[in-house]
């Protein structure tokens, strides 16, 4: 099977209390799932714009999502039914507190998004729900900012 090219922003969203934010998905073709807001990058896009469009969309924060934090390749059957491999880029964006209110959520999103939630990164290991990326306590801790006094 010949999966298609999928490039992909995904923000790692993290609160003063070191929670960080997933949204759940209630897809009709597999049980409800959590992942990091995010989405494809449109044609012509920078990651960056895509990921600074994500935020907002489906967060209501506008704001830059800095530099590129990490990279992945997963391989997945979209909300649409496409089978594609991506090329993940995530942004870290750290904030004190944030209400989250969508922005411009597509009619997809719309159907299939059923809500937020800020996980401490001690509940993500025993959630009984999938979450993506799987890894997603190393990556936080692998892009934990280091103050320098």
């Amino acid at each position: 099977m010949t999966r298609i090219p999928r490039p992909a922003a995904r923000i790692l969203l993290v609160d003063a209390a070191r929670r960080v934010l997933l949204m759940r998905f209630t897809p009709d073709d597999r049980p409800p799932l959590w992942c990091t807001p995010g989405g494809a990058v449109d044609p012509g896009e920078s990651y960056e714009a895509a990921a600074r469009r994500e935020l907002w969309e489906e967060v209501g924060l506008d704001t830059n999502c800095g530099p590129q934090v990490a990279q992945r390749t997963a391989e997945f059957l979209t909300f649409e039914g496409v089978e594609v491999i991506a090329d993940e880029r995530y942004f870290r964006v750290d904030v004190d507190t944030l209400a989250v209110r969508a922005g411009a959520l597509t009619a997809l999103e719309r159907r299939l998004l059923a809500g937020s939630r800020w996980f401490a990164v001690h509940e993500l290991a025993d959630w009984p729900e999938t979450i993506y990326p799987a890894d997603l306590a190393d990556l936080l801790a692998a892009t934990e900012p280091h103050h320098v006094r």
